[in-house]
């Protein structure tokens, strides 16, 4: 599984967040969204920045590129 993918995964787990819930916030499909989980696809530029920001995370996190989930805002 790739960064992206588990690292999502593990933040809705966390938050005890449904998968319907970030698909609504994104304006997809349930299993649209479950395949960001999967990784068998990744969101384009807008979706990633409301996942970061709904998680309160950086797109550097996400993206994997770095370990430190804090934003620099």
């Amino acid at each position: 599984m790739n960064h992206f993918a588990s690292r999502l995964r593990a933040l809705r787990l966390k938050k005890q967040t449904p998968q319907k819930t970030l698909a609504d916030l994104l304006g997809i499909t349930v299993r649209q969204y479950q395949r960001y989980e999967s990784g068998e696809q990744e969101p384009h530029i807008n979706g990633l920045v409301a996942i970061a920001d709904y998680f309160g995370v950086s797109i550097d996190y996400l993206a994997g590129r770095t370990d430190k989930p804090e934003t620099n805002r």
